[in-house]
């Protein structure tokens, strides 16, 4: 079932005449997870500033309702989602349509309705199923290039989506299908890539490189209160095999001195059960990630993928906690090593429980490198320099739409200049 169609009414009505009208997009998990955290929280963001936000949803749970071959026909072409779209576009009017996740239940359909109306499409690339069926470049616990540049057929053989071929073969085809008909060369307007790193790869597999524009995810964090005492590793994400449970595991039992709190839930959770200097505390809401965040030394992330922009990163340096983190991928570029934090050799649970036993060793070095975090928090990630970035980007896209109605462009960039300090 579809979820409906809610208008967020801005704040200031005034405003709302000048700023972009949003029509956000995203097809929720069956288990929620990061990204429909950043897609609820953006759309939250420009309402407070003033735009006027409409979202269409819909819930991925609801495809169990119906049949595999009809599930497989809508993942490579949504009807539904075109006659809707198209609806709601009509009444709306949105200047700008803002995609999160299609798979499956959207479909790219949704990019040639929106294109049919004339209406620029911004594609926020949350993860990089648009190169792996798998969307983590990951098989058999190390990272994957093959399909990276070409028709991911690997992906079948090696059953990398949910081990099932047929499933495999499904993203396969939605990925040929839409490579041969242009639509992600095409019909999306701006592609926003969370960090430089994960913008090369994309480019590396194909998708035009002057498309693309960089913006990071955002948390609301207020400034952690600097006397606080602070003491031992946090870990605060899913629990399996991509985020390194195992190798954690494995970086304890060297280090078995070091007291542990972890935060979240998986199937690996039975790997830290026996450690006892770990404590399990199951999910938490945001108040006591937080709190566990400002009494930890460090946040630990090992995880064995390329991370793309993890949210608890973000809140991590928010909270004044430098991250011990993977040399891997966009991490490398998201920690400083000695600045906002370490890096140690992914995989390798000798090199995470030496830069553990450093950074119990040495807590003032961590504390200035928490102060680093904040800061770095402060300049990249906070909701007031992520809406001047979301704006920027909406502005360029409606630049670069030709068929854009020329009054919406004038109306934007008037507003922008009547109001932006000279």
């Amino acid at each position: 079932m579809k979820l409906p169609a809610t208008t967020i009414p801005g704040a200031i009505s005034e405003t709302n005449n000048s700023l972009p009208r949003v029509l956000m997009v995203h097809a929720y998990y069956r288990q929620r997870g990061g990204e429909d955290v950043v897609a609820e929280q953006e759309a939250e963001l420009l309402a407070s500033r003033g735009h006027t936000v409409e979202r269409y949803s819909t819930h991925n749970r609801d495809i169990d309702d119906g049949s595999k071959v009809a599930t497989a026909l809508r993942t490579l072409w949504s009807s539904k989602t075109t006659r809707e779209i198209t609806a709601v576009i009509a009444k709306f009017k949105p200047d700008v349509l803002h995609v999160h996740n299609t798979f499956p239940s959207i479909s790219p359909s949704v990019y040639w309705a929106a294109a049919q109306q004339r209406v620029p499409v911004v594609q926020t690339l949350h993860n990089f199923r648009l190169l792996c069926p798998q969307a983590m470049l990951l098989r058999e616990n190390k990272v994957c290039e093959d399909c990276i540049g070409r028709l991911p057929w690997r992906s079948i053989v090696h059953r990398c989506y949910h081990d099932s071929a047929a499933q495999s073969a499904v993203l396969t085809g939605m990925l040929g299908l839409h490579r041969a008909l242009g639509t992600y060369r095409n019909k999306v307007t701006r592609y926003v890539a969370l960090n430089e790193f994960c913008k090369q790869k994309f480019i590396q597999g194909g998708l035009p490189g002057d498309k693309f524009r960089i913006k990071p995810n955002f948390a609301d964090v207020p400034a952690p209160e600097s006397s606080q005492q602070r003491h031992g590793a946090l870990f605060a994400g899913r629990l399996s095999s991509e985020k390194g449970v195992h190798v954690l595991a494995k970086a304890i039992g060297l280090f078995p001195t070091e007291p542990v709190e972890v935060i979240g839930d998986g199937p690996e959770r039975n790997l830290l059960q026996a450690e006892p200097t770990i404590t399990l505390r199951g999910f938490l809401d945001q108040a006591g990630l937080f709190a566990a965040m400002r009494r930890s030394a460090y946040l630990v992330m090992p995880s064995i993928w390329y991370e793309n922009a993890p949210r608890v990163l973000i809140e991590a340096f928010g909270c004044g906690l430098p991250v011990i983190a993977s040399n891997l991928g966009a991490l490398a570029g998201l920690v400083e090593h000695e600045r906002t934090g370490l890096l140690f050799e992914p995989g390798s649970a000798i090199s995470l429980a030496n830069a553990m036993r450093w950074a119990a060793e040495h807590p003032g070095a961590m504390r200035v490198m928490g102060l680093n975090a904040r800061r770095m928090y402060e300049e990249r990630y906070s909701p007031e320099g992520n809406h001047r970035q979301l704006l920027d980007i909406y502005r360029d896209a409606m630049q670069a739409t030709p068929l854009a109605p020329a009054f919406a462009v004038d109306r934007h960039y008037k507003h922008r200049a009547s109001t932006e300090p000279t």
